[in-house]
């Protein structure tokens, strides 16, 4: 018979050029359909052979069924592979807040695995109705359904399939596999339904379905099965589906509403309820019929669910992108960490894979309300889409952990750039930003392990030149600053100091030094302890470029700041002091769970005691002076609520380009940043909230107010916690800080050729540096000192203790919105 067949067979072509008549035609056809199914019938007997299902009512014929050839198919087909198993499914994994609320669910499959007690018995009867009535009474071969469709597809022009559930399972199984590992050649062999390929595929399938009947129950299969398959509106899985559609769980799903969900999963492209509804209602009625026919559900029940409508309500599925998030640029931080983790896989593509399809549960240590609180206080001062394009952004660290416990700025995430509108965590990504003064901390640290006492005297140095600006300057050589980390033979650093002007040759205490942030002293320490010991400490904290390079190894580079760092990096280096020393590296996730609740390990987290608690001690209490010293930079405005004690700095880059303010409680170190992020501009006569800023803006006018309030409203209703003493002891009260005045420096300072008037003149110096970059940044700064400025007019602060008696600087007066301020010098470091 299947020579005769062969005769008959032909190609199109070759067909279409004979003449034959439509009876021929027509037998052609039969005899072709007879040759295609006896084929794959002579597979499946010898599968019900080796099955052993010929007692569960498959009749042999009588021809082949006891040769040579039977015996072979049944060779071949114990040959297949049969080890397969239940995979994990794979499934969105859940990104959520310190509060247990949801920041976003990675996905590459929208799927929620739910157990096979959370789904309604409607949904599972529908399912089988509509899918395969013999479900439970066959095994992996459906023998009645083989017989049916073999004599459905001989006798008529139609093709009628025989798989059971446990079969389709197992095809889209392997489907969904290769999928996800993203084998799109196998994905499509997996449904291959013609030619040879296909009746391999499908004996291979029927093999593997023998596997999975003999190793799992039907209930477990069904449950396989349901929250497998795909059901339409990027809902994979019964539970997704539920939701989707309804609002429900599959464990609330009624009569109609499953029979819907069952309807769909034939063709789910097609048979849409959002847009084909009518079709989508006949399905379900079809399935309803079935359910009634195998005795499911009662004729009452039948009717009453006809007239259901489909009764949607739909929920919008959550994009499987951060950028839905109204946390967007946390939550992608979190999806960058994530990719360091080895636990998620080898490199950082398969730790995205796990991530988006493992069904993993990420608790970050992000607080909402502290965010909010961040984005509030910045927009306050500036603005969302400002007239005058400044950016800024803040950044919270617990100390002691290294956990991140909030983030923001005045933009809303974007891919599309546009007035207020950005795609880069100012805080985390990029090359960062010229941090002035705020280096000054490293150089105090430095001083302090090399035994320095913070009562040390140091003297203020002579103004023998002026610089390029015409301000009265110190010169400082090569042979102040030798080496690598020095100046290049022959230079000279011309560096000037802020208004009001220290006179030369006076005493001055580290701590009165660091709250006038007094540039050529700072320069001198520098000198005196070997700049690339203070570069050494600088790295040691975690400070870095934006890129992850060591910072520029210049005088102005280790002095004064001029590389660029990220609000990350620096806000947890002052982290590292609030927490008595111990340097815990910045993260944002405390636990990551697989889809069985088992904790996955962390790499990368392991905390170090960087520095003595002595030493941490005492860096505290110089750098508490800034905040509570009126003569400062800060005019002892900033005192948080309730007389807390905090330290911190501000730092204010050359020509107010950035400007900061960094500092810290036991609990809370918070960085705050403002500036231009695209392309760095002077701040200056700039108008932002309604409050105009005459002349340059310092740090101390904005960015440290900025810094107040976001810490009042994070550490509200948190105890107040004090520093431990340099001896070791930590007060449980004390009295509230009072705002003390170092000794104020006169207002005009002598300079190399008599009195100089301080607000006519721009102190840039330039200082070319030992050896060039290799990589160039966005801003060219090779050695050019980046250095703060007098403040002369800021915002005042607003529910601040008032401290009794506070001396005021000379020229540090502070003008309201209305008032207009005289104009101040360039800035040279604060």
């Amino acid at each position: 018979m299947h020579a005769h067949i062969a005769r008959l067979q032909c190609g199109p072509r070759a067909c279409a050029a004979r003449t034959v008549s439509p009876v021929t035609l027509a037998l052609m056809r039969q005899v072709n359909r007879f040759g295609t199914v006896f084929s794959l019938l002579g597979a499946l007997i010898a599968t019900a052979i080796a099955m052993g299902l010929v007692a569960a009512g498959l009749a042999l014929p009588a021809i082949g069924a006891a040769g040579q050839a039977t015996n072979g198919s049944i060779k071949l087909f114990n040959q297949i592979p049969s080890n397969i198993d239940m995979n994990p499914l794979a499934q969105q994994s859940r990104i959520l807040a310190a509060d247990g609320s949801v920041l976003a669910t990675p996905f590459n499959q929208n799927r929620i695995v739910v157990p096979f007690d959370k789904i309604s018995q409607n949904m599972k009867n529908a399912q089988v109705a509509i899918e395969d009535e013999r479900f439970y009474q066959h095994g992996a071969i459906d023998s009645k359904g083989l017989l049916r469709a073999i004599t459905s597809n001989v006798f008529s022009n139609g093709t009628q399939g025989a798989s059971t559930l446990t079969q389709q399972y197992v095809k889209v199984m392997q489907q969904n596999q290769a999928i996800n590992t993203g084998n799109e050649e196998a994905a499509n062999r997996a449904v291959t339904q013609s030619g040879m390929e296909g009746y391999v595929r499908k004996l291979q399938q029927l093999k593997y379905a023998v596997t999975i009947e003999q190793k799992y129950t039907k209930d477990q299969i069904l449950d396989g099965y349901l929250n497998l398959v795909y059901y339409g509106g990027q809902a994979y899985g019964v539970e997704a589906a539920a939701r989707h559609y309804f609002g429900i769980s599959a464990a609330e799903l009624n009569l109609p509403q499953s029979a819907m969900l069952a309807g769909v999963v034939n063709e789910p492209g097609r048979l849409d309820p959002t847009t084909n509804p009518d079709e989508v209602l006949a399905r379900r009625n079809v399935v309803l019929d079935k359910m009634y026919q195998q005795k499911m559900i009662s004729y009452t029940q039948l009717v009453d669910a006809k007239k259901a409508p489909l009764g949607l309500k739909l929920t919008q599925v959550n994009s499987n992108s951060c950028a839905n998030s109204k946390y967007a640029y946390f939550c992608y931080y979190v999806i960058n960490w994530l990719q360091t983790q080895p636990a998620l896989g080898k490199d950082p593509k398969s730790r995205l894979a796990t991530l988006q399809s493992g069904g993993l549960t990420i608790k970050t240590s992000f607080d909402p309300k502290m965010a909010d609180a961040i984005d509030k206080e910045i927009r306050k001062k500036v603005p969302q889409g400002n007239s005058e394009g400044i950016d800024s952004a803040g950044i919270i660290i617990q100390p002691g952990t290294g956990l991140v416990l909030a983030s923001g700025q005045n933009t809303q995430y974007s891919n599309v750039a546009g007035p207020g509108k950005n795609a880069q965590n100012f805080t985390t990504d990029g090359e960062g930003y010229a941090y002035g003064s705020t280096a000054k901390m490293f150089t105090v640290v430095n001083a302090l392990e090399a035994g320095w006492s913070p009562e040390k005297k140091m003297t203020v140095p002579s103004y023998n030149t002026t610089s390029s600006a015409g301000a009265p300057a110190h010169a400082f050589s090569s042979a102040d600053f030798p080496g690598k980390c020095g100046l290049t033979p022959g230079t000279t650093w011309k560096l000037p100091n802020d208004a009001p002007y220290p006179p030369a040759g006076q005493k001055m205490s580290l701590k009165d030094a660091t709250a006038q942030s007094v540039n050529t002293v700072f320069a001198e320490m520098v000198s005196q302890l070997g700049s690339c010991d203070v570069l050494k400490t600088t790295s040691k904290f975690g400070v870095e470029s934006g890129t992850g390079q060591q910072i520029q190894s210049t005088a102005a580079s280790i002095t004064l700041g001029t590389s660029d760092v990220t609000p990350l990096d620096l806000t947890n280096a002052y982290a590292t002091i609030a927490a008595g020393g111990k340097y815990c590296p910045p993260r944002p996730v405390v636990s990551i769970s697989d889809s069985n609740g088992k904790k996955l390990p962390l790499s990368g987290t392991e905390c170090k005691q960087l520095v003595s608690e002595k030493v941490a001690a005492e860096t505290s209490e110089i750098f508490q002076s800034v905040i509570t010293d009126p003569a400062g930079t800060t005019h002892g405005d900033i005192l948080l609520n309730g007389n807390r004690p905090a330290a911190g700095k501000t730092g204010t880059e050359d020509g107010a380009k950035n400007i900061w303010f960094v500092g810290y409680t036991p609990q809370l170190a918070t960085g705050i940043w403002v500036g231009h992020n695209k392309a760095p501009a002077p701040m200056k006569d700039i108008t932002l909230a309604g409050q105009k800023y005459d002349g340059y803006v310092f740090a101390g006018d904005l960015a440290a107010p900025i810094w107040k309030n976001v810490m009042d409203a994070a550490l509200k209703g948190k105890p107040i916690e004090y520093f431990q003493k340099p001896d070791g002891t930590t007060p449980k009260s004390k009295p509230a800080p009072k705002a003390t005045a170092s000794t104020p420096p006169p207002p005009t300072p002598v300079g190399p050729t008599g009195t100089y008037s301080p607000r006519t003149y721009s102190p840039r110096t330039t200082q070319p540096p030992v050896v060039p970059q290799a990589t160039a940044t966005r801003r060219t700064q090779a050695a050019t000192p980046r250095v703060t400025v007098p403040r002369t007019v800021k915002p005042k602060a607003t529910n601040k203790p008032k401290a009794t008696s506070k001396p005021k600087a000379t020229n540090r007066s502070k003008p309201t919105s209305t008032a207009k301020a005289t104009t101040k010098p360039k800035p040279s470091g604060k």
